[in-house]
Order: C-alpha cells, then sequence, then structure tokens
C-alpha cells in the first residue's frame, strides 16, 4: 500500500485546489457533512443540457476530503450527467475495496490515486464525502 499523504496529485490538489470556490449562479448545490469527523462542503454545479458546465466546492475538512473534492470536481467537468453517475459509481466501489478493471481506473483518472484509502476505514468517509454529495445533487 502507497502512501497516499506522499503522493504528488494528492498534495497538489489538497494545497492548491482549482475547484475550491463560491460558484456564482449555479443551477444545482447540496451540502454534505461527514458528522464522524466534521468535514463539510457545499457542492456546486451549473448543468446545461445534461452536461456538467461548471463544478465548484467550498468548505473545509481534512487534507483526504478536499482533496478527494477538487479531483472529483476536475473529473466531472465537462461530463454528461449519466457518464458522471458511473465515474461516482466506480469511485465509491473502489473507496469500498471492490476490484475494477484496468479501464476502470483509467477513467477514474486522478481519483484512481486514492484506492489505497480503502485501507484505511477511518478515512473512507473523508474520500467519499464530496462523491456523495454528488450522488445527491444528481438523483
Amino acid at each position: 500500500m502507497g502512501n497516499i499523504y506522499t503522493s504528488t496529485t494528492f498534495m497538489e490538489h489538497n494545497s492548491h485546489p482549482d475547484y475550491k470556490y463560491e460558484m456564482d449562479a449555479p443551477t444545482h448545490s447540496h451540502d454534505g457533512i461527514n458528522p464522524s469527523c466534521g468535514d463539510e462542503l457545499t457542492l456546486m454545479l451549473r448543468m446545461e443540457n445534461g452536461v456538467i458546465e461548471e463544478a465548484s466546492f467550498t468548505g473545509h475538512g481534512c487534507a483526504i476530503s478536499q482533496a478527494s473534492a477538487d479531483i472529483m470536481a476536475d473529473l466531472i467537468t465537462g461530463e454528461t450527467v449519466e457518464e458522471a453517475k458511473r465515474l461516482s459509481g466506480l469511485f465509491l466501489a473502489m473507496i469500498r475495496g471492490e476490484e475494477l478493471s484496468e479501464d476502470d481506473f483509467e477513467d477514474l483518472d486522478e481519483a484512481a490515486q486514492l484506492k489505497d484509502i480503502s485501507h484505511m476505514p477511518a478515512r473512507v468517509k473523508c474520500a467519499e464525502l464530496a462523491w456523495r454529495t454528488l450522488d445527491g445533487i444528481l438523483s
């Protein structure tokens, strides 16, 4: 198992998140909270014609929740709602420790680097927060 805290991608998304900002006029917004540790975020999306044109988040929490949210926002921007749901399902399956194909890992792109969190039960909910919040918007 690799060390998530030494991953350059993880550290970059945590230290310099591109998608952590208050969006002007989102079409959808949903709050997420991890009551076990206090991580909180608000996910904002601008969707047009079934495509996520813009994604951003605000809030606070641990490095894992913040990096995961930034990686997710990057991954779903420009995707259809159906594809975002599929990617979220893949990510949540990966974090639960389920087997994924090489194609699935490729589709998850940088999010696949969070795979080892599945071996850290206390941190799984941190990694899932943004993705579960996305599911709340898209369902």
